[in-house]
């Protein structure tokens, strides 16, 4: 047996290392054909490398005499431009292809790029709610499917995933992004790159992921998108970097840089976040874009003079491509023809632009994401849409469920169904669906269908008077309560109420930052008003953020967390109403009770006068708790977990053993996230008084029990110091495990 398993250690070795030496000598090949291009391409066709354009026309149809569209076309047959975005569709991406591979001199192919983000046609739910899941394997399968489906459309590259860390839910894109925790931030980080990349970029079924935005686009100053952003160096080294440093670690090949400034500089002119720390500190050999503009908005920073200074100070800080700012286009030239701007820095953005196109494959062959065949075969594959619903439930989250309302018996008669939104088939599918198809979502009431028909519907009072994707606020119903009566009157002879309230999907991500998270326009007043004469009622939430629904959690029995769930939405719901799927979800940012608690997060510092019931002198407010609505890691299910038992086997100075027993004590089968938190006592920095290093997803039958194990290592139970210097410090250590991050058990041990 001995022989057996070292001749199987021998020929798995011997495996790994042909895996490691093939992948070597690939990555040997493309840098000697990168550098053999570079070597005959002239400057101009250098600078076009890093120029990328948008696109809104069709690539297909005549060209309007005159227009931008007509520069930018001139520009691609003369080799100026590197990379599109917003093309895609085989026939469109085909076209613009050909005039790139055809008519430039040394037919250099255009890299596609797009935000598929949570979804190409078939959409999955926004980021927000897939992190809700604490499920890896399906995040990570829901980018798969994603990459899949994008590049049948000739997307071979995407502005995704969102790594930017948030605590503030009046910013509009926490939905696109995994919540407050850098942890989890970091594993859903990873779990995205490698869904959209898979394990061979080359595969016409892969595309290339963006890392984005760095750094510190998450913190802006009250909320508001693109405001300025002042955080320190502990937290830049210990929240912000995280989730960026794990995108590398899962080999992504681009990162975005930022719209904010960080330390007074503009992210974009950041030779600290883009050279030294990204570069030079982490290696990275892949290359940095720009955000939309973000190049020419420094003027608007008061950084920059005008447009050639804009070039000059991000092409030396380290932005390698220039989207949509056409600043290296018009003026990287003469700045390298002048001498202020080394052609060494040039040649360094272009060769990691090519080597990424090297590594898609797309020089031997520019049209391998142009299949029509394919296009056509995988667009709303049943497969895709089957994962869109596995992913949609698990992101699901139970809120409170007093007296067992939910799940509603199968046979439930006399169902009432309230508000817009569970009619609405376009709401569900949320921000950033950029490939998708208007109102192709399944509704709630659509979903309802599959299991009764013994409900009646009414909408309400309107909602949204007009949505689009480019208003920067979606017309909502403020003042027309037409509707309200016959929804009073539905209510009072129901015997169960489903109200499904929230936000529009265009109310959330970019622009999208609210003052007032609460439910938008007339929802709140109907809510209660039907409470007057029906209060057993479950709330179903719709949102791409925390909202703050402190009075339907003093009063409402029942709150299901739905987000926006995409395509299976109605499905996904109906499915957790009637019992068939028991929710498992837990919140990846918490609920505040009020705006003005906000920011508010778990993993915060303890203060000098934590708490006092003597004085009026310690932190706190006068007219709110401290605590949150709903903390982080939150989420209740059909059925109970019972923790007891922790312990630790500290053997092992280097890996301690965190042992706790969790049993199902209730009726079904379920779900739960064990989660496993540290408190650093004392250390060189002020630690979070708690801080999440762990979690497992598991499932229980009624009355069975798991003991589920964590390690702790340094690579847990250290931090960066203000010099981004990683540390890892004797002493006490606090270790709490629990169902969420405020219900723990606690125990301890001595780092030596």
């Amino acid at each position: 047996m001995k022989k057996l398993m070292l001749v199987s250690v021998v020929i798995i070795t011997m495996l790994f290392t042909s895996q490691m030496n093939e992948i070597l000598a690939q990555s040997g090949a493309i840098d000697k054909k990168v550098d053999s291009l570079l070597a005959i391409m002239t400057l101009e066709e250098k600078i076009g490398q890093m120029n990328q354009y948008s696109s809104f026309w069709n690539p297909t149809g005549p060209i309007p005499e005159g227009s931008n569209e007509q520069m930018r076309y001139n520009h691609i047959k003369s080799g100026l431009v590197g990379s599109m975005l917003n093309v895609y569709g085989v026939e469109n991406v085909r076209a613009v292809q050909e005039i790139a591979v055809n008519e430039t001199r040394l037919g250099i192919p255009i890299i596609f790029g797009l935000d598929v983000v949570h979804g190409h046609r078939t959409v999955f739910p926004i980021p927000l709610a897939e992190s809700a899941s604490w499920d890896m394997e399906a995040i990570e399968s829901a980018a798969r499917y994603a990459a899949v489906e994008a590049s049948a459309a000739g997307v071979n590259w995407t502005f995704a995933p969102m790594v930017d860390i948030s605590r503030d839910a009046r910013w509009g894109r926490v939905m696109e992004g995994a919540g407050e925790d850098p942890y989890l931030g970091s594993k859903i980080a990873m779990a995205r790159v490698k869904g959209f990349q898979g394990d061979d970029l080359s595969k016409p079924n892969t595309i290339a992921a963006t890392a984005k935005h760095l750094a510190g686009y998450g913190f802006p100053e009250a909320g508001k998108d693109y405001n300025s952003v002042d955080v320190s160096h502990s937290i830049l080294y210990n929240v912000i970097l995280p989730p960026f440093k794990a995108s590398l670690d899962a080999d992504v090949k681009s990162v975005m840089n930022a719209f904010n400034s960080l330390n007074g500089v503009p992210a974009t002119a950041s030779h600290f976040l883009q050279r030294d720390i990204l570069k030079e500190d982490w290696d990275f050999q892949g290359f940095v874009l720009s955000d939309w503009a973000s190049g020419l908005e420094m003027i608007d920073h008061g950084y920059a003079r005008d447009l050639k200074h804009v070039a000059e100070l991000s092409v030396i800080a380290g932005s390698d491509m220039d989207m949509e700012s056409l600043a290296y286009v018009q003026h990287l030239e003469e700045l390298v023809e002048s001498g202020t701007v080394e052609m060494h820095i040039i040649d360094d953005a272009v060769r990691r632009i090519l080597r990424v196109k090297y590594e898609l494959g797309l020089f031997e062959d520019p049209y391998k994401y142009c299949d029509l065949q394919r296009e056509k075969e995988l667009i709303y594959h049943p497969d895709h849409l089957e994962a869109a619903l596995e992913m949609a439930k698990k992101s699901i989250v139970l809120l409170k469920n007093n007296n067992d309302l939910l799940p509603l018996n199968k046979k439930q008669q006399n169902i009432a169904v309230i508000g817009a939104l569970a009619a609405d088939k376009n709401s569900p599918l949320g921000n950033w669906r950029i490939g998708s198809e208007d109102s192709t979502a399944i509704s709630v009431l659509e979903g309802l269908d599959k299991y009764t028909n013994d409900y009646k519907y009414v909408k309400g009072p309107d909602f949204v008077m007009e949505e689009t994707f480019f208003h920067s606020h979606v017309n909502i119903n403020q003042t027309d309560t037409n509707g309200f009566a016959e929804a009073i009157q539905t209510a009072k002879n129901a015997e169960v109420v489903i109200m499904v309230l929230g936000e529009h999907g265009f109310q959330t991500g970019e622009g999208r930052s609210r003052a007032h998270i609460g439910l938008p326009g007339l929802q709140q007043e109907l809510l209660e008003a039907v409470y007057e004469v029906n209060q057993n009622i479950v709330l179903v939430l719709m949102n791409g953020r925390p909202l703050t629904i402190t009075w339907a959690d003093e009063h409402i029995p029942s709150i299901l967390e739905t987000w926006q769930l995409g395509s299976q939405s109605g499905n996904a719901i109906a499915a957790v109403l009637f019992g068939d799927y028991n929710p498992g979800g837990k919140l990846p940012m918490t609920f505040p009770r009020s705006v003005g608690q906000i920011p508010i997060y778990y993993n915060h510092f303890s203060t000098g006068r934590p708490v006092s019931h003597n004085s009026v002198f310690w932190s706190h407010y006068t007219d709110e708790t401290n605590s949150p609505l709903y903390p982080f890691g939150y989420g209740l299910s059909y059925t109970e977990f019972e923790y007891a038992n922790l312990s630790l086997d500290t053997t092992n100075n280097e890996a301690i053993k965190v042992m706790v027993d969790v049993t199902n004590v209730g009726d079904v089968a379920g779900e739960e996230v064990v989660q496993l938190y540290i408190q650093d006592e004392v250390a060189s920095l002020v630690r979070p008084v708690k801080e999440l290093k762990g979690f497992d997803k598991i499932n229980l039958r009624p009355g069975e029990s798991k003991e589920v194990t964590f390690t702790l290592t340094d690579q847990e139970l250290g931090f960066y110091n203000n010099e981004g210097e990683y540390l890892v410090e004797p002493g006490k250590f606090n270790v709490m495990v629990g169902t969420n991050s405020a219900d723990v058990l606690k125990t301890s041990f001595i780092k030596k």
